[in-house]
């Protein structure tokens, strides 16, 4: 018996779908439903210490998720070991909440840390106690 999906890309592109797409209208209004759902997200939920270990980790340089989750790893920061997608979520909310910004290189995410989010970490280690709140406030802030 055949296999019904060896020529699907090739059927796809003489099918009535060649030409589908949706307006810019649409596909801003699919974003902004994602970003409506993900604000809803408990972003507050996350501990202080991993967000600013996230942010310490692409202070200097760009990195990918991987390369994010090992150095979490070796700073013992544990909270993705058993679930590294959670891992992603944070880097698009932080990225959504215009802290990182990411750029995509030979098929990875590249993410890094934007002057927004260098100026809450220079404040957060000038003053951690003030900082936390802070930084709690923004996160609450940002997540309605």
């Amino acid at each position: 018996m055949n296999d019904p999906f060896t020529n699907l890309k090739s059927s796809m592109k003489k099918s009535i779908f060649k030409d589908f797409s949706f307006s810019n209208e649409r596909k801003n209004a699919v974003k902004e439903s994602i970003r409506m759902r993900q604000s809803q997200s408990q972003f507050h939920s996350w501990k202080i210490e991993t967000i600013i270990a996230i942010l310490e980790s692409v202070q200097h340089e760009s990195k990918d998720g991987y390369n994010i989750s090992t150095q979490l790893f070796q700073k013992n920061e544990r909270t993705f070991q058993k679930n590294e997608g959670q891992l992603y979520s944070l880097l698009h909310l932080l990225e959504n909440k215009e802290i990182l910004t990411s750029k995509w290189i030979n098929k990875k995410k590249y993410y890094s840390l934007n002057s927004k989010g260098k100026k809450y970490l220079a404040t957060y280690k000038q003053d951690k106690s003030k900082q936390e709140l802070s930084l709690k406030h923004l996160l609450e802030e940002a997540s309605l």
